[in-house]
């Protein structure tokens, strides 16, 4: 009888070993599920941008460790492959091409009477420099190019048709989609306080022809791309702007972008009224449902946003937020949705 006692005494003891070696696992898997929701809602999809920017007149890109000067014409002459033919705008061609195993754009202008609004683009692109504008590689004003890097998802038009690929689908999500237009309004938010002031993404009268205005990066980023039409906006020297010299129609463009005087009025340029960075405004509801897309969770999104996209759908510019209101608020709602779904995944394990 002792010994029948002791052996199921000694298999208890084996049992409660083994109970508390599955529990530990169990909370040791709980552990590495938590980390890595952490990471995935804190940076889903991306790695962490590199902080350390080259300075002025240097670029660095891919895989690249050190910063190198930006190209000379006699380097674009000599070192650059160009391959093939990309995209063409009324400004620029754009080739694909080769640089020290490098894929990089060369842009070439297209007519001499173009070349202003060529070279005010390459001045934007050297005095913005920065995380949110395609990096500089090279120019050469005396041949009329301008050497960037390349990104090969290619305009930001290009999103839907890139997220349906197979490969990219888990990218596919409203953290993703809202990530993009917190970035595209942290753009606007950047050229409205530049080093060279205000400035107004005028090439942007239709949705086509504004998101062809930026790339979409190989980790899901957007970089403003086409600067040629940033003219400045300076309330205290009286300095507006008008985008363009013909008349302008349509829902996507801001109203005091519009012929102001009637049907019954022909349209003159020099009647209409000029304007500021406020339109821009008017177009972030429209690029953000774009953007936005409609996977699972966009419309919570939409929910979300829909106080501050009306703000900027005001009438009237002055009551409409700043671009740096419309960030804060994008940011908050990123943030809050994101602890929301990573707190109710936790409460589930």
């Amino acid at each position: 009888m002792g010994q029948q006692r002791g052996s199921r005494t000694g298999l208890t003891h084996r049992e409660v070993s083994r109970v508390v070696g599955l529990l530990f696992a169990m909370a040791l898997m709980n552990v590495v599920l938590y980390l890595c929701l952490d990471q995935f809602f804190i940076s889903p999809g991306r790695p962490a941008k590199d902080s350390g920017r080259c300075p002025r007149g240097y670029f660095r890109m891919g895989r690249m460790k050190n910063c190198s000067r930006w190209l000379s014409c006699e380097e674009l002459r000599t070192e650059v492959r160009q391959l093939k033919r990309i995209g063409e705008g009324a400004v620029k061609r754009v080739f694909l091409s080769e640089w020290k195993e490098h894929k990089v754009a060369l842009s070439r202008l297209t007519r001499l009477e173009m070349k202003e609004d060529f070279l005010h683009g390459l001045q934007m692109l050297k005095s913005l420099q920065s995380e949110h504008v395609i990096t500089l590689v090279g120019y050469c004003e005396e041949d009329s190019t301008i050497l960037t890097e390349y990104h090969p998802f290619g305009s930001l038009s290009n999103l839907e048709e890139t997220l349906n690929l197979s490969k990219y689908r888990d990218m596919n999500t409203w953290q993703q989609r809202l990530q993009l237009a917190v970035e595209y309004v942290s753009i606007l938010n950047y050229l409205h306080h530049s080093p060279l002031g205000t400035r107004v993404m005028c090439d942007s009268n239709d949705l086509p022809k504004t998101l062809s205005q930026y790339l979409l990066t190989s980790d899901f980023s957007i970089v403003a791309n086409d600067l040629d039409a940033l003219p400045p906006v300076d309330r205290d020297s009286g300095v507006l702007v008008k985008c363009g010299h013909r008349e302008l129609h349509g829902d996507f463009v801001a109203p005091e972008q519009l012929w102001p005087y009637g049907e019954d009025t022909p349209f003159q340029d020099d009647l209409m009224p000029s304007y500021d960075e406020k339109i821009d405004i008017w177009k972030i509801p429209d690029v953000s449902s774009f953007l936005l897309g409609h996977v699972e969770g966009s419309d919570m999104v939409r929910f979300h946003l829909f106080d501050i996209h009306k703000a900027c759908k005001s009438q009237i510019p002055a009551e409409r937020p700043t671009a740096q209101g419309v960030l804060d608020t994008y940011q908050k709602v990123l943030h809050s949705l994101r602890d929301t779904v990573m707190s109710q995944t936790k409460e589930m394990l």
